[in-house]
Order: structure tokens, then sequence, then C-alpha cells
């Protein structure tokens, strides 16, 4: 096992990881973290220790009244601020490394929605490539948000992976520079996803649930027995990355169908 001062590449692979992993679950018999270690030459208790190093300059986690470790390093603090610069980036960086050291495959990552289950097989050349890639990239954005809110829908309580979705509160189209910021998520149910991506469900300032005018108006009895009774209450906050406000209000004013009108 290797010994000595961390390099800035495994950090970057722990911090990877440490957006990944619900925070309960940063510790070293983790089978992930087990795994990550391998293939770095440490120890799994070391690697974990790193990630809640990490964690001591999360202010969400510090907010939470949780402190990791508190012994975070300046080049922790330098891969911290180099992540939130361009998530994009580092995320296709980190998997491509990551690959590289465990000779890993991305066959395996798990596609957002079922309208992406095309498999890089079905093209070739640059296609497969840029396919490839967005496979990486959503994967990154759905296991941070989902691990955020401890694979919870936000608004409802759901819990079952099969019907949750990482939702971008500024679409993916809008903002390429947040794509992959995991404070541009939500995890929401399909069916809150959808109204949120439709703009009937929007959040105000303080992450309470506004819902339009057309669904309060509604004589569907789903609306009325599940929709309605979100109406001013507050989504339950993530452990991490919890949405900027700056989403949220471009959200409510660029999406909301209230505001079109």
């Amino acid at each position: 096992m290797a010994t000595g001062l961390w390099t800035r590449e495994q950090i970057k692979l722990a911090f990877h990881l440490y957006c990944q992993l619900p925070y309960g679950r940063i510790h070293g018999r983790n089978p992930e973290i087990m795994a990550l270690a391998k293939i770095i030459g440490r120890t799994a208790d070391a690697v974990a220790m790193k990630m809640l190093n990490i964690a001591s300059i999360d202010p969400a986690v510090i907010r939470s009244g949780r402190a990791g470790l508190g012994n975070a390093s300046a080049l922790d603090r330098s891969v911290w601020d180099e992540f939130h610069s361009d998530w994009e980036q580092l995320a296709m960086e980190c998997q491509l490394l990551r690959q590289q050291l465990d000779k890993g495959s991305v066959e395996d990552l798990e596609p957002e929605k079922e309208s992406d289950t095309l498999s890089p097989e079905d093209f070739i050349g640059e296609t497969r490539q840029v396919l490839t890639a967005q496979r990486i990239k959503q994967h990154f954005f759905r296991r941070a948000v989902l691990s955020s809110y401890k694979n919870r829908c936000c608004m409802s309580g759901l819990t079952d992976s099969r019907l949750l979705i990482a939702s971008h509160i500024v679409p993916w189209s809008s903002d390429k520079a947040n794509r992959l910021n995991p404070s541009n998520g939500l995890c929401l149910s399909a069916i809150h996803d959808r109204a949120f991506d439709k703009g009937l469900i929007c959040l105000a300032d303080d992450f309470t649930i506004i819902l339009s005018e057309d669904l309060k108006r509604s004589s569907d009895v789903f609306v009325k027995e599940v929709l309605l009774p979100l109406h001013g209450k507050s989504i339950e906050p993530p452990e991490r990355f919890a949405p900027q406000p700056e989403f949220v209000a471009w959200h409510r004013k660029a999406i909301f169908v209230d505001n079109q009108k």
C-alpha cells in the first residue's frame, strides 16, 4: 500500500466518489471505497478518512452540524475548487482515469431515462464517443444528486430508485457550465420530475413548493390527492449540494407556467 502524501489524481478520485456516496456510507467497509483503495494503492480506511477530510470543507455538511475529520489539506481544497469550477471536465477526467487504473468499462452505466437506452455499440466513430461521454456525465450527475438526497424524492418521500430521477433545475440545454453541478439537481419521482420539467411545479426562494394555478384548479383525483397537498410545503433538504438559489429563481422565472402568461 502507498504511504506518504496523496497525489492530486488520488484526491480527485476520492472526491469523485465522495460526491456519489451518501454521507453515512463513507467508511472503510464500503465495497466501493474498498475498490477505489485497491486501484490507488491505499487502505480503505485511508480513503474513507480522505473523503471525510473533504467533507470538512463541504458547506452543506458543516451547516448540518457535522464536521468531517477537519484535516483537509491545501491540495484537498484546491481539488474542491477545481471541481466546482468545471464539474463536466472533472467528472469525465476522473471516470477515464478510473478506467485506466482498473480497466473498467462504461457499459453498465445506468441511463437516466428510457430514451437513453441505446448502447454505444449502436454507433460508430465520433458518435459512439459522444454517446459514451454523455452516459458517463449522466451517470455521475444521477449518483451525486440521488446520494445527496439519500435516494429519496425530496417532494414525495418515494425511495424506489427505479422511479427516481436526478432532475435538473436549470435544464441541461440551458446552462452548459452547470450541467453536472449537483446543486443544479433535485431528486424527484418520475411524476414530480415531469411536473417540475413542465413548469407545473416550482420552488420559492425558501425551497417551499409552489403549484401552478392550473394544477390548483384541476379536478383530477390524483392531482387533488397527491400534488395539491404539496403546495406550501418545504422540500426535504439534501445532505450535500443544496440547490443554488439562483437556479431555483431561474426555473421559476423561465419555466413555471404561471410566469409565462
